[in-house]
């Protein structure tokens, strides 16, 4: 199926650009409810193309898409360049590391450089939160955030989604809705920007979120968004239909906010003892690298029943290849995708 060609489920959001008529894609809060399963439902061709023996589209044939990792990744940075070389784009990655940022050279100016190199999209991910929207207002080509800061992480929420929908479907359950599901996600909330974009993005889809995590872990007001709070993690799992878990974000802590690491893992490491707290058949998320020991231990990580967590990683190639699919039709001319009125 191809960009111009309609969706199955076409009738719930606008037709053309006005499905989706962001020029960029910076977090899950800027988006609605019909754009989240607008790319949800755009993402399913290229989960199909991927399980295939021929893996490649020639959608973004002459285009660059440079990723500007200003932070180390690896899960996010190769699922992005696998996404936009599948689709026959020329992928150029630039590491912070090897820059001129190391030089001194500010971000406005990073954005100038890469904005005369005539991009066609640019892949942000950086420590500081809002880097990515500073540099979308400076560039002429779409801007995807690969997270920032402690802001959002947008790719990475929709990937969960559309894990999450699938492991629903293939247990005879419907995946295009989350209302009556509860979804604990547990860990470092306070330094997570995946948490934060999973609740906008899961909230939107009708689902209720639980957030737990060590008071010294858990951001003040989050209530406000939404999320029901929890410290106890007992508490938290009761009759939860999905756990994920998030890893403690060591590098960014500056002082002491858990005792160590054996105690965290005795009050909030997920356990299969822990996990059958939960509503039966829970299923398991983890969006990695996972400390296994720590928040989550092997054996659950591993169950091949109720854990869809190499799922998440496979639905990230999917779902980068629909965002950056979605944000170039303008400059590529798809028929429908003209300016928005």
């Amino acid at each position: 199926m191809t960009a111009s060609q309609s969706q199955p489920h076409a009738s719930r959001y606008p037709a053309g650009a006005q499905a989706f008529p962001h020029r960029d894609l910076l977090g899950i809060g800027q988006l609605e409810r019909h754009e989240i399963l607008f790319l949800l439902d755009e993402a399913e061709q290229w989960v199909d193309l991927n399980r295939q023996r021929q893996k490649h589209s020639d959608s973004l044939a002459g285009l660059t898409i440079i990723n500007a990792f200003f932070e180390n990744s690896t899960r996010t940075l190769l699922s992005f360049e696998i996404a936009g070389k599948r689709l026959g784009a020329d992928v150029v990655n630039m590491h912070a590391a090897q820059s001129s940022v190391k030089k001194g050279e500010t971000l406005i100016d990073t954005a100038i450089t890469l904005n005369a190199m005539r991009a066609d999209a640019i892949v942000i991910r950086h420590g500081s939160s809002g880097a990515t929207g500073l540099i979308a207002d400076k560039v002429d080509c779409p801007v995807l955030n690969a997270g920032d800061g402690q802001h959002e992480h947008p790719t990475q929420a929709l990937l969960d989604a559309l894990a999450l929908r699938h492991a629903l479907r293939e247990r005879g359950q419907s995946g295009d809705d989350f209302t009556g599901l509860t979804i604990t996600i547990c860990g470092d909330i306070l330094h997570s920007r995946v948490a934060r974009s999973n609740l906008l993005c899961l909230q939107a889809l009708g689902a209720t979120v639980r957030l737990c995590a060590p008071p010294a872990l858990m951001p003040s007001g989050i209530e406000a968004m939404g999320a029901q709070v929890f410290h106890d993690f007992d508490a938290a799992l009761d009759g939860a239909n999905v756990v994920m878990m998030l890893r403690l974000q060591t590098e960014r802590m500056s002082g002491q906010f858990i005792p160590s690491a054996r105690e965290y893992h005795h009050l909030y490491g997920l356990t299969a003892a822990r996990l059958a707290k939960a509503g039966e058949h829970a299923l398991v998320m983890h969006p990695g690298p996972m400390n296994r020991g720590v928040e989550i231990d092997s054996d659950v990580a591993d169950m091949i029943d109720r854990s869809i967590i190499t799922r998440q990683v496979e639905m990230g190639v999917a779902i980068r290849m629909a965002c950056l699919d979605v944000l170039t039709r303008r400059a590529r001319g798809v028929e429908g995708w003209g300016e928005v009125a």
